[in-house]
């Protein structure tokens, strides 16, 4: 068997996104419903605790399909490698764009159009992406060097940019940089992203018989670096001044980098081995954009607003599982639809020829 064919599907990645799909749901249901006064209850801080690595996923994730990009454009002059990957950051900041628009339009006239500044995730995947454009100057382990070397910068530095005068930077500017529990900033979120590059650019070095030798060391090096977070993490004493676990900690960089490497030799595990037929994990996977979309209206627009702040721990539940089911069947139409317009544009060309 050859090197992995950069343009196939990865079964166990999409099962992967799928996973955190959900573990997002469940999360954005809880944080959106939950009583106040029952936000202290240990289902609440776990709910909050896993759902908070959703996003370290989905940035791992694509990091993953931006270096598969560069791949494909390896055969190309530099100038147009790079401009290639900047597109591919553009594209992102276009998504960004709309969706920061369609939330502001759907709120209600009332809402401040300041909303359309906030920096989300898909802000930060483009901001990262055209800052990791520069690694497509180089090629096979050395960008998958430069892409590591990056990842462990964004997430050193992260305390350091919390300890910075930034008064002079426009809100919405200093949250692309300064990390802050209201947004998502580079520093060190972007991390992830920079860490999925690497791992991007190396998927096309790996021959089929080789992914299980890799993947069980994938998940030694998760162990290793959950572990090793932790330890730093307890450690009495820091190199920082300005250093909080949960806000900008590079061992909490570790720790959730170590956990998403753990889930995807699970995943590949899973799929390789075990599951071989219909996955609605991998259908949410596969999907995973329109989840997202969809669900944060949901769940944060003003259409449940009457739910918002009011349910228990089982009402939560209740709707996180309604909310999968939907989500589930939501990216089965999306699916039949692809392939109904994929058939018709099989047929014309057909016709055609």
């Amino acid at each position: 068997m050859g090197p992995v064919p950069v343009r196939s599907r990865i079964v166990f990645l999409d099962w992967l996104r799928g996973l955190a799909a959900i573990v997002m749901l469940q999360g954005h249901a809880f944080d959106s419903f939950l009583r106040p006064e029952l936000r202290t209850q240990p289902a609440f801080i776990f709910s909050q605790f896993f759902g908070g690595q959703a996003a370290a996923i989905f940035l791992f994730l694509t990091g993953i399909t931006f270096g598969l990009g560069m791949n494909r454009r390896d055969e190309l002059p530099a100038w147009e490698r790079i401009t290639g990957a900047l597109r591919r950051a553009r594209y992102l900041f276009l998504l960004a764009i709309a969706f920061r628009l369609q939330m502001w339009a759907f709120a209600g006239p009332h809402q401040p159009w300041t909303d359309l500044l906030h920096v989300d995730v898909l802000n930060l995947m483009g901001a990262t992406a055209a800052l990791l454009s520069i690694t497509a100057l180089a090629q096979g382990m050395q960008r998958v060097r430069w892409a590591v070397s990056a990842g462990i910068a964004l997430a050193a530095l992260a305390p350091i940019m919390s300890g910075l005068d930034t008064g002079r930077l426009v809100g919405p500017a200093r949250d692309y940089f300064v990390p802050s529990g209201a947004s998502f900033s580079m520093f060190p979120w972007g991390s992830y992203l920079a860490f999925g590059l690497a791992a991007g650019s190396a998927i096309p070095l790996l021959r089929h018989s080789e992914w299980s030798r890799v993947m069980q060391w994938a998940a030694l090096c998760g162990f290793g670096l959950l572990l090793g977070g932790q330890y730093f993490s307890n450690l009495p004493f820091s190199i920082y001044s300005n250093s909080n676990f949960w806000l900008n900690s590079p061992a909490l960089v570790a720790c959730k980098l170590g956990i998403t490497l753990l889930l995807g030799s699970g995943a590949f595990l899973w799929t390789e081995y075990f599951s071989k037929g219909w996955s609605w994990v991998r259908l949410l996977g596969t999907t995973s954009l329109a989840v997202y979309w969809v669900h944060v209206e949901l769940l944060y627009g003003r259409w449940l607003s009457s739910y918002k702040a009011s349910l228990t721990i089982g009402e939560c539940l209740t709707v996180a599982a309604m909310l999968v089911l939907a989500m589930v069947g939501m990216s089965a139409a999306i699916r039949r639809f692809r392939r109904k317009m994929s058939g018709e544009v099989s047929q014309a060309k057909r016709v055609a020829a």
